[in-house]
Formats: structure tokens, C-alpha cells, sequence
């Protein structure tokens, strides 16, 4: 199990929080528990951090909802459940602490934005 992490706290208190891009429409939504630590879930928590369009299409997400290949092929039997989705495809994310994590969505929420040429 991985150490005490201060910028848990943080992330935990963005629970339930959804901030809009004014007047674009779009939207971050923030989505995070504490959970007893498991193997799947050494940090502790579950979360979900995400970018919807104004139509409520999720374009960037962060997560560790569900479990997600490595790799595909016979060799891509590894399962991660932290992952990231971006513009419709979905990746494993190696999860290191919260702090990482918020600086991660943040950078990918706003690439995409800049992207699809929303002002911000």
C-alpha cells in the first residue's frame, strides 16, 4: 500500500463539484469516495474526473471504475483499473498521487479544449 498522501484531502473535497466554462457550456465534473484500500484500489479512493461538451458528451475522463487492457493480442491479459479516456479512446493511467492526477486532467482538459478551439 503506498504511503500518506496530503493532496488526497484535496481531491477528496472535490466531490460532487461541477464547474462550467462560461458561455462555451462546457463542463468538468468531479466524482471521488474513499474506499478501504485494495489491491485494485491501493489509494484508497474511487474517483472520476471528467469534460463534458454542452450536449453532456464525456470527452476526457479520468477513472478507476472499471478494469482496462494494457495491451491487446494474447499477451494482453494485464487488467489496471486507473485509466483515462480522451476523445473517445481509453488508456491505462499510472495513478501516483492526487496531486499528479488533478494536474493530469487539467492539462488534458485543456489540450482538448484548445483543440476544438473552445475559448477559454
Amino acid at each position: 500500500m503506498p504511503g500518506h498522501d496530503p493532496s488526497l484531502e484535496v481531491l477528496l473535497d472535490l466531490d460532487g463539484q461541477e464547474f462550467t466554462f462560461e458561455p462555451t457550456g462546457y463542463s468538468v465534473k468531479f466524482k471521488v469516495k474513499k474506499v478501504p484500500p485494495t489491491s485494485e484500489r491501493p489509494n484508497g479512493m474511487s474517483y472520476s474526473l471528467t469534460l463534458h461538451a454542452p450536449d453532456g458528451a464525456r470527452l476526457v475522463g479520468f477513472g478507476n471504475a472499471h478494469n482496462v487492457r494494457a495491451s491487446r493480442g494474447p499477451g494482453g491479459t494485464r487488467k489496471e483499473l486507473d485509466h483515462r479516456h480522451r476523445l473517445g479512446t481509453m488508456r491505462p493511467y499510472r495513478y501516483s498521487d492526487a496531486l499528479q492526477l488533478l494536474e493530469d486532467f487539467w492539462r488534458e482538459v485543456y489540450a482538448v479544449l484548445d483543440e476544438l478551439g473552445v475559448e477559454r
